[in-house]
This record gives C-alpha cells, structure tokens and sequence, in this order.
C-alpha cells in the first residue's frame, strides 16, 4: 500500500486556510498528511493554530540569510527530511524563487482571492473595490516564477459588495476554504490515477 501524499503549508498570518485544510485532512475529506506546518514570520498567528492542531511548525526567518537562496536551501533541506511531496500556499506573502520552483515543478499550489489574472498581487480585495468591480473570486493556481502567473486548477466567482471591504472579504474567505479542498482534492485523486 503506497503512503499518503505529504505536503507541507506555508503561511504567513492568521491561517484560516491552513485551518480548513488541516481540518480535510483530518477528517478524511483530504487524504494526505500535513507533518509541517512552515512560515516566515517568526510571530504569526498560524503558529498557534498548528499547535492547537498538534501539526509541528517551522519558523525559518528570511532576515537570517544573505539572500532568498539560502533562504530557500535551508527550506528545502527540511522539506526533504520530511518528504514532503507537495507544497501548499495559504497566505504566504513571499514570491517562490527558483530554488523551490526547480525542486517542486508543478507541485506547489497557491490560493489567490480574485479571479486571475484580474487582481494579481497583494491586496485583491481593494484592488477590485477601486476599480469598481460587481464581481471578484478565488483562484487556485500552480505556482512559476511570477506573481500569480501560473496555470489556473480552480476558479470560482464571488460578488463584490460594493464599498464593503470586510463583507466582501468574508464572502471570499468562505468560498476559499471551500474551493482550495476541491481543488486539493482534484490534484491528489489525478496523481493517484497516474500512480
């Protein structure tokens, strides 16, 4: 019997997202194990909701190294201690450099909350309120070089609530924690068949 997909999520903040998938997993929804838990933020939220998760977490502080890949190859050293097979994006607001790109090709997933390629980069929300938008999403994507750039697995659309950044935010949040498990799931049920 082959083991279940390992894959590591990294974050940044509050880790609803992180949240909803560990949950997947742990009921079943998601058959994968999350075994750690990365962030570059030595004092973020997310830490504490791995704990409360009992999923071990790793702090690597970018500040700590000459450049991104050091940065990087320290990462990368511990994602094959743990055999990590995919990497997950759920609030990790630091482009991906070639280092893991090259390690991971087309195995690190990223959740964006607008319909790309419309609102790419920080702040989608506002960026759809000002331009008026009636309409914005969330997008799973693969992730490559750019800033949002890669190959779309899932898309769904959200409604603006126009001037109304908190209730259009929280519309986004829900359809994120919904959307990035099916995608998720799409991704670990197609490499199961190719297996």
């Amino acid at each position: 019997m082959s083991r279940k997909p390992r894959i590591a999520v990294f974050a940044s903040g509050s880790g609803s997202n992180f949240e909803a998938i560990a949950e997947a997993v742990r009921t079943g929804e998601l058959d994968a194990e999350i075994p750690i838990l990365l962030t570059d933020k030595p004092l973020a939220a997310v830490i504490t909701r791995a704990e409360r998760l009992g999923i071990p977490a790793a702090a690597v502080n970018p500040k700590a190294f000459p450049d991104k890949a050091a940065y990087e190859q320290t990462i990368l050293a511990r994602l094959r201690d743990e055999e990590i097979d995919w990497i997950i994006l759920a609030g990790y607001m630091r482009l991906i450099g070639p280092t893991l790109l090259e390690a991971y090709p087309n195995r690190i997933v990223n959740i964006h909350p607008s319909l790309l390629p419309a609102f790419p980069g920080k702040d989608a929300v506002g960026q759809a309120l000002n331009a008026g938008a009636e309409t914005t999403g969330v997008t799973v994507h693969f992730v490559d070089e750019g800033m949002d750039t890669g190959p779309v697995i899932l898309q769904r659309e959200v409604p603006v609530v126009p001037g109304n950044r908190e209730l259009t935010e929280a519309a986004i949040h829900e359809v994120e924690h919904v959307l990035y498990k099916e995608a998720l799931q799409k991704l670990l049920a197609e490499e199961q068949t190719r297996v």
